[in-house]
């Protein structure tokens, strides 16, 4: 348990700090709507607010609903990837980091979301009239952390194939 913890605290603790350190500067910095270009044509900062989920799914629905279904659906999937990282051995080290990544993510999201009822997004990458949805750091922890986990599953099922060719 303890290499696998000191694979997890580092990740959550600068993951959840780096998220809510970008958000504060943000909400510090730039009024909610405004945009600043940082790579014309490429990335702009935003500050925008998403009260549904990835791609502002449901975030049309009562703001009471979306704080009470998305608090608790990433307490609940907080609560799952942690089980999966406390059964995973501390030798799988590679899907630990993953499990670390998103619990990192989801933390970082869901102190928004106790916070404010919503998530403050900022990053905004687009080509021409193509806009990629706005996302911040902890988005990001959450899809790195889940590419992670599906490199090692592709790497064992490799490492599978050749050992039983």
């Amino acid at each position: 348990m303890g290499r696998k913890l000191a694979v997890l605290l580092p990740i959550v603790l600068l993951g959840v700090g780096l998220d809510q350190i970008t958000k504060i500067w943000l909400v510090q910095g730039l009024p909610l709507g405004r945009q600043i270009p940082i790579i014309p044509g490429f990335f702009n900062l935003v500050h925008v607010r998403n009260r549904g989920a990835a791609f502002g799914l449901l975030g049309t629905m009562s703001q009471d609903f979306t704080r009470i279904f998305f608090t608790v659906t990433t307490i609940l999937v907080i609560a799952i990837i942690a089980y999966l990282w406390w059964r995973t051995p501390a030798s799988h080290w590679r899907t630990v980091t993953g499990f670390s990544l998103i619990l990192a993510g989801a933390l970082g999201n869901l102190i928004d979301r106790l916070r404010l009822g919503e998530v403050i997004d900022f990053l905004d990458f687009y080509y021409g009239a193509y806009h990629w949805p706005a996302f911040n750091v902890a988005d990001s922890m959450v899809c790195v952390g889940a590419a992670f986990l599906v490199w090692v599953i592709f790497q064992e099922e490799n490492n599978h194939v050749s050992s039983s060719a």
